[in-house]
């Protein structure tokens, strides 16, 4: 048992050094520091710059983080604090239904629902409102866009954060809230000021195990964010994130040299970074554990 357990955690470990090794190739003629800062994506001239595709990976994730984070915390203090009981047995089996639900489903609905929202609503209504503002500005929007993506991973981000946020806030003692109440805090005094910043780690941890799930996560953005690989100027731009570079090309382009250790590099940008938040998260909600108890 002692040996299957660690062999499992070296999963992770041996990822990355296969990882490593195959994009070897690449780092001997491009030093990792300039593939991450050049942003020409051209493999039949061996020009391969992953900024763009950083760029809408980051542009993906924040929209997706914005989105969902304070929907998500206010519905877990909610269910936590003030929702009856019954009222939390029927709402949280379809919270949890959301994590289930496969990531070409919610493309789809992307597709059929998102997309042509923002081409033919947001779009529009942003520019006459907003159009001062750069970032609400598009010459030619289309719906396929940064902001298609975000929205959908928003949605997907949801029962991450909620479920986490919610178990750490039932975490803590009753005790800390019965004194509150006792010295004549309010209900939502009591929560505010006991009760999240005594979660505030698990909190913090429940956020961050959301960014890292939205970070990697490629179909359903694949399909609604445009794959077009420049760096986005506005919401209303296509992106081209990490994960779709690597499932619209692995397999299809390996004729062309160096490309397969392109590929591995860009996973292994994308493992690295999901693995570093996801051990932040962890380290947080260890604190956070320990805070409760």
């Amino acid at each position: 048992m002692w040996a299957l357990t660690l062999l499992v955690a070296l999963l992770v470990p041996f990822m990355a050094l296969a990882l490593l090794e195959r994009a070897r190739p690449l780092f001997d003629i491009a030093p990792p520091g300039r593939l991450l800062l050049a942003s020409e994506w051209r493999p039949l001239k061996q020009e391969f710059g992953f900024l763009p595709f950083i760029a809408g990976t980051l542009w993906v994730t924040l929209i997706a983080m914005l989105l969902a984070t304070p929907l998500s915390l206010l519905c877990a203090i909610y269910l936590a604090e003030y929702a009856p009981r019954r009222l939390r047995e029927l709402v949280k089996p379809p919270i949890d239904l959301l994590a289930g639900i496969p990531s070409v489903v919610y493309g789809l609905w992307g597709v059929l629902t998102i997309v042509p929202f923002i081409r033919e609503v947001v779009a529009p209504w942003a520019r006459e409102a907003l159009g001062f503002l750069p970032l609400m500005r598009s010459d030619n929007p289309t719906g396929y866009s940064v902001l298609a993506g975000g929205i959908v991973l928003g949605v997907m981000v949801f029962p991450v954060i909620i479920s986490t946020a919610e178990e750490v806030i039932r975490a803590v003692p009753n005790g800390l809230r019965e004194a509150a109440l006792a010295l004549g805090a309010t209900r939502w005094q009591m929560v505010k000021g006991v009760v999240l910043r005594r979660a505030l780690s698990g909190v913090i941890a429940a956020v961050v195990l959301g960014f890292s799930r939205a970070f990697g996560e490629t179909m359903a953005v694949m399909m609604v964010v445009g794959n077009v690989p420049q760096l986005p100027r506005s919401i209303f731009d296509a992106g081209y994130p990490l994960s779709a570079l690597i499932a619209n090309n692995y397999g299809e382009m390996m004729s062309i040299p160096l490309y397969d250790s392109a590929l591995m590099a860009a996973a292994l940008i994308l493992l690295i970074v999901v693995v570093v938040f996801t051990a932040l998260a962890r380290i947080a909600l260890i604190q956070a554990i320990r805070r409760a108890a």
